[in-house]
């Protein structure tokens, strides 16, 4: 086995790099959606989009990532760089309480990660 692999002979950073696709891939599709209503062209971004952010986060669960985990943070990532993005794009109103909603996304996908870390540290401990 050389470094960087696992077991399975998978990298460990390759279901973070297809996550961070997924997510890229469901945000041009998020904001090729709105720009889509006033240029129909751009429809064919959406459904590129959100296809491919869709194989990207089944390509994510497949290299080992807890569903919980990937898709609590494609959801919480998504939900920020859309906002931030739309308010630059689209000058959509980016407020306080815009801010306080996505931080407490963001502090729910932590908790998600971080208890699914200690029951995954519980198991192996029990194995």
């Amino acid at each position: 086995m050389t470094e960087g692999t696992i077991a399975s002979g998978r990298r460990p950073t390759g279901k973070w790099l297809n996550l961070a696709a997924a997510i890229v891939c469901e945000v041009a599709g998020s904001l090729a959606l709105k720009g889509a209503l006033d240029r129909p062209a751009l429809y064919v971004v959406v459904v590129i989009g959100y296809l491919g952010a869709f194989v990207f986060l089944a390509r994510t669960l497949k290299a080992g990532l807890p569903l919980g985990v990937a898709y609590g943070i494609w959801g919480a990532t998504g939900v920020a760089l859309t906002a931030g993005l739309s308010a630059l794009i689209f000058a959509e109103p980016l407020t306080p309480l815009t801010g306080a909603g996505i931080a407490v996304i963001i502090a729910g996908v932590l908790c998600v990660e971080l208890g699914s870390q200690r029951a995954r540290a519980r198991a192996a401990g029990a194995a």
